[in-house]
């Protein structure tokens, strides 16, 4: 009998979060942390740096480096605030915007090949079920940081 941990090993594997690279856009190999990055600098509206390091739940001296490699490919950019200059926003470039849209395009096309194997029903209940989880997660006092020994 599989245990719950294993089956979001396997899920975990198969969505390909463990790769290095999550993909290749515009002759850029991005990170499955970059992807995640330029998801929320676009979801979000000139969010700080704090902002998204706490939305991705990692320190911001990570942070910080994942911000520079993506600077450093004309990703993001990175503007002192006028009013606080202790803070810095964030926005995409264009070319930033383009490979967060194609990231976008291919993770929606992967879903939509993966739901296609099941019923409107099960897609549906398997949305549901994910809301849930985050739902519940959110509400733990152990999500988003690392596992203590």
């Amino acid at each position: 009998m599989e245990s719950t941990r294993e089956l979001f090993q396997i899920m975990t594997r198969r969505f390909g979060l463990l790769n290095k690279s999550c993909c290749s856009v515009g002759g850029n190999d991005i990170s499955t942390v970059q992807s995640h990055i330029l998801f929320e600098v676009d979801r979000q509206h000139n969010p700080s740096m704090q902002q998204i390091a706490d939305a991705l739940g990692t320190d911001i001296t990570t942070f910080s480096r994942q911000i520079q490699s993506l600077i450093n490919m004309n990703l993001v950019k990175k503007t002192t605030d006028l009013s606080d200059r202790r803070i810095s926003t964030l926005t995409l470039t264009a070319d930033g915007e383009y490979v967060a849209k194609t990231i976008d395009q291919q993770m929606n096309t992967f879903l939509d090949e993966v739901f296609s194997y099941m019923s409107e029903f099960e897609k549906d209940t398997i949305v549901r079920s994910i809301k849930l989880m985050n739902s519940a997660m959110a509400k733990s006092e152990k999500c988003c940081r690392p596992v203590s020994g």
